[in-house]
């Protein structure tokens, strides 16, 4: 195979042959995408308006749903954009853009879960000292730490992957896809790449651990606890958290952790929906059902600046709010 690193475009995979699904594939892909962008920009507009959730939980809350905009924008609105105009194609710089922003945003998203953890703990197990260690300042020097990491990850995630030479420019999958990506690399710089996933999934896997144990703490601080109403406040703002740790980490496990030579397109494409998609989708859903503070948050927000001449708006504002508070 020849060397194909000054291509200008590398072209991605299709969901179908047949004109018919690739435009029921973009209805469905739009479907998901606003309802991911609501369910999230509510989340945010939510903690923004509302004074009460002016707290550090809500203020690492609405980093989240920042980060699981920007991955769910990644990939989703190229795809639909692929699907309608009946293409294939994505320019080079496209790509790289992709795979950037996807570290970027993915790694700043498990930081900003470790740091919730920490927070949750603090909160339960450090009450007294909770205003003292988790202030203002604190707060925006550890979400910018999470937001700077997830840079520094992406760039040396993104310099590895292109650093290598490609002897095809057909990748097995809707978006670039690191692992797709090695597969046609012809060089023996991809072990470079391989290496620094390697060392990811072990820092990974260290935040994972200490997200559990900060938990089995926290668990074990609410068996002592004196009042069952006690129990349930704390219960109602840690198994979200909990939740969506769980799926996120079980989801990537999903993904990866599966034989690599055999699996079909049609495989690869739920494995990568499952573990890019699903988790920004849920998120929103998640941490309002069992969080009557974001609950009432998002049902003011219907009669924010809406006059009677906008109640129609008012009503779908009503019905959008519902359905994400459960």
């Amino acid at each position: 195979m020849s060397n194909l690193t000054s291509t200008s475009e590398f072209l991605l995979l299709e969901f179908s042959d047949v004109r018919e699904f690739q435009l029921l594939h973009f209805f469905v892909f739009l479907a998901v995408y606003m309802i991911a962008v609501m369910g999230n920009l509510l989340i945010i507009i939510a903690v923004m308006l509302d004074h009460h959730l002016h707290t550090p939980m809500y203020f690492f809350l609405m980093n989240l749903a920042l980060l699981d905009l920007g991955i769910v924008s990644v990939m989703v609105p190229k795809a639909m954009a692929n699907s309608l105009l009946n293409t294939r194609s994505i320019s080079y710089s496209g790509c790289v853009a992709q795979v950037f922003f996807y570290f970027f945003f993915g790694g700043s998203d498990f930081s900003v879960l470790t740091i919730m953890a920490h927070d949750r703990y603090v909160a339960i197990c450090n009450p007294l000292q909770y205003e003292t260690i988790m202030h203002k300042g604190a707060c925006i020097q550890m979400a910018a730490s999470a937001w700077i990491a997830g840079i520094v990850y992406a760039i040396l995630s993104t310099g590895c992957t292109f650093a290598n030479t490609f002897c095809s420019n057909q990748i097995n999958q809707f978006f670039c896809e690191v692992p797709q990506m090695l597969k046609v690399s012809c060089s023996e710089l991809y072990l470079l790449e391989v290496g620094l996933l390697i060392v990811s999934c072990t820092i990974a896997g260290g935040c994972f651990i200490f997200i559990i144990i900060t938990y089995m703490q926290i668990f074990s601080t609410l068996l002592r606890m004196p009042t069952v109403q006690g129990q349930k406040k704390a219960f109602s703002t840690c198994i979200p958290h909990l939740i969506v740790v769980s799926l996120l980490i079980f989801t990537g496990v999903f993904a990866y952790i599966r034989p690599p030579s055999n699996t079909s397109s049609d495989l690869n494409i739920l494995f990568a929906v499952i573990y890019a998609i699903l988790p920004p989708l849920l998120n929103p859903f998640i941490y309002s059902m069992r969080n009557k503070d974001i609950k009432s948050a998002l049902l003011k927000l219907t009669n924010f600046g809406l006059s009677p001449q906008t109640n129609a708006v008012k009503i779908i504002l009503e019905k959008l709010c519902r359905i994400i508070s459960g």
